[in-house]
């Protein structure tokens, strides 16, 4: 198998795997201060946090990340990753979202936000 034909495969495959769709927090290790949301891409905001890490610039968080972080250092940002979501194959956009939305207003109530 050439490298291309394997490049072309994976990528068929990551094109085709459902998206890790789940409940997140974002907790800054220094104050203790959180934030909870829910994402259809987690992997997704994982990646931006890392990149914002990396370049030591807040610019790729979005608003509620970027106020954790003025608080102290983008190092201290903590990402848990509470809950995914098991997507059916049938799944809408719209479903999902919805989905999101009842899982992460239940995570607020376990933890009392």
């Amino acid at each position: 198998m050439t490298e291309t034909t394997n490049r072309k495969q994976l990528k068929a495959q990551a094109r085709s795997a459902p998206p890790e769709a789940g409940v997140y927090r974002i907790v800054n290790g220094k104050t203790g201060a959180a934030i909870l949301g829910s994402t259809s891409n987690l992997h997704s905001l994982r990646n931006r946090l890392e990149f914002a890490r990396s370049t030591n610039s807040p610019a790729a968080l979005d608003p509620q990340m970027k106020t954790l972080a003025e608080t102290s250092s983008l190092v201290d940002l903590a990402f848990e990753e509470l809950e995914r979501l098991d997507i059916p194959a049938n799944a809408t956009p719209a479903s999902i979202h919805a989905d999101l939305a009842t899982l992460e207003q239940l995570w607020r109530e376990k933890l009392g936000l």
